[in-house]
């Protein structure tokens, strides 16, 4: 999974991005600081991967892993070239969902382009330039389309997906925020626009703000009730704490999030709303040469997530021994889970569930 991190300069992007990836990304105080974009690959926490560890005892512990681009700063008139936006803008078609730090916290020492705190305007102005830089690739389908049609009649449902995009786009509406069927869906995937990826609006506020209470935070709350409209997430995250987190050590950390009154760290809760975002999963294998996690999509069949492991194994499918990660942890053993009948056979229409434990059975 490929998140890419935007916003203006200077709203707190690159403090974040170093603070959850620890790559020591270039963070000053001017704009255009991230010229070419960082990238950071982040391991995703998962406590079974230890249990399975305590259990199996591997060589190899490998887990599940996400990558973080921080893309350099954008700013009005980004999608005709402003402040190098065409080239940034062509980072972002590559991720499969967007970041959107927005700054919600005043400091005078920290400049900020438009010279004013205002969120909804920030967002704005991103906004707009990836639904420009949309409308643009739009066109030149549309015309393509149109040349096609004259030997293709069939073409007649995708002008109209497309002339209905367009109107939406020019009315400063998101595409991800109309409707698609089935067929609608797969060309939308097929042009990948950036205004059809998911965001995450990761609200950058004080480090103070969060013993005073989120709740308290005026721009926070704009920032929610914005993001609702279009059924996007909002993450209240702190990127001075998030860069005191990324510090400390187990325990330290563990002591430190607790003085804050944070269940978990920023990066923690981004992981898991990402994946609720991105509909993923993880299943598990297990074994004495590697306990390894492994992302699908949920609603993903065995043979396909087999798949995932090697070609071959999806290829040459015969069936899945599966037993659910909290059975096998509270029967303490696998010989224990197969006694009381909780390892399965499962065969080709078996849908991977999070938490799946699996031994793939197959023949090429």
């Amino acid at each position: 999974m490929k998140l890419g991190i935007v916003g203006l300069p200077n709203v707190g992007k690159s403090t974040l991005f170093n603070a959850i990836t620890q790559a020591g990304a270039e963070s000053a105080n001017y704009p255009f600081c991230t010229i070419e974009p960082n990238i950071g690959i982040v391991d995703v926490p998962d406590e079974r991967l230890d249990k399975l560890a305590d259990m199996y005892h591997p060589k190899k512990v490998t887990h599940a892993y996400i990558e973080f681009v921080d893309i350099a700063g954008l700013v009005k008139g980004a999608s005709k070239g402003e402040g190098l936006g065409n080239k940034f803008l062509s980072h972002i078609r590559e991720v499969d969902a967007v970041v959107h730090v927005v700054r919600c916290f005043e400091d005078d020492n920290i400049t900020h382009v438009d010279g004013s705190i205002d969120p909804l305007r920030d967002i704005e102005t991103i906004n707009l330039e990836l639904i420009f830089s949309d409308a643009e690739i739009i066109d030149r389908r549309i015309d393509r389309t149109k040349k096609m049609m004259k030997g293709d009649k069939s073409l007649a449902k995708e002008l109209a997906l497309l002339e209905r995009v367009k109107a939406a786009l020019e009315d400063g509406i998101p595409a991800r925020s109309l409707e698609y069927d089935e067929d609608e869906a797969a060309i939308m995937k097929e042009i990948a626009l950036i205004s059809m990826k998911p965001v995450i609006y990761a609200a950058n506020v004080a480090e103070d703000d969060f013993s005073k209470g989120i709740e308290n935070n005026e721009y926070v709350n704009k920032v929610k009730e914005f993001a609702a409209k279009e059924n996007s997430q909002v993450m209240p995250v702190s990127a001075r704490i998030e860069e005191e987190i990324a510090m400390l050590d187990g325990d330290e950390k563990a002591m430190f999030l607790e003085e804050l009154g944070m269940a978990e760290s920023g990066l923690d809760r981004l992981i898991k709303a990402s994946y609720t975002l991105l509909g993923l999963i993880s299943y598990l294998t297990a074994g004495e040469p590697e306990v390894r996690a492994w992302t699908i999509t949920k609603g993903t069949k065995a043979p396909q997530a087999a798949g995932k492991i090697h070609t071959d194994f999806e290829r040459g499918f015969i069936r899945a021994e599966v037993v659910h990660y909290n059975d096998l942890m509270a029967c303490g053993s696998m010989a224990a889970a197969k006694e009381k009948g909780l390892v399965r056979s499962e065969g080709k229409e078996y849908v991977m569930q999070d938490g799946d434990i699996v031994l793939f059975r197959f023949n090429v």
